[in-house]
């Protein structure tokens, strides 16, 4: 039994860090794919770059964004940070 309660302090810091680390994580990343797999034509976009652009072309890794007036960019979609509100580009 002794060689037992040794390891419960082990076994409760990796229960803490699932829940205070690991957990999160796998939510954030969950919910960036939902995020990526909803982005549609017309949607306007953040990269991680910082490059705002409203999306012209969607395929299945790619995305077409149009940065200014017949200035398009290709990115993957991985690459796509934040969605946003319809209009905000023009706002700026």
């Amino acid at each position: 039994m002794g060689g037992l309660m040794q390891f419960v302090p082990i076994i409760l810091m990796f229960v803490v860090l699932y829940f205070l680390m690991i957990r999160p994580q796998m939510k954030r990343q969950k919910e960036h794919k939902a995020m990526i797999d909803a982005v549609t034509r017309g949607d306007e976009v953040v990269t991680s770059g910082g490059v705002l652009g409203t999306v012209t072309k969607v395929s299945d890794v790619y995305l077409s964004i149009e940065v200014q007036a017949g200035t398009e960019l290709i990115i993957q979609k991985s690459a796509v940070t934040t969605l946003l509100p319809k209009g905000t580009i023009k706002s700026l």
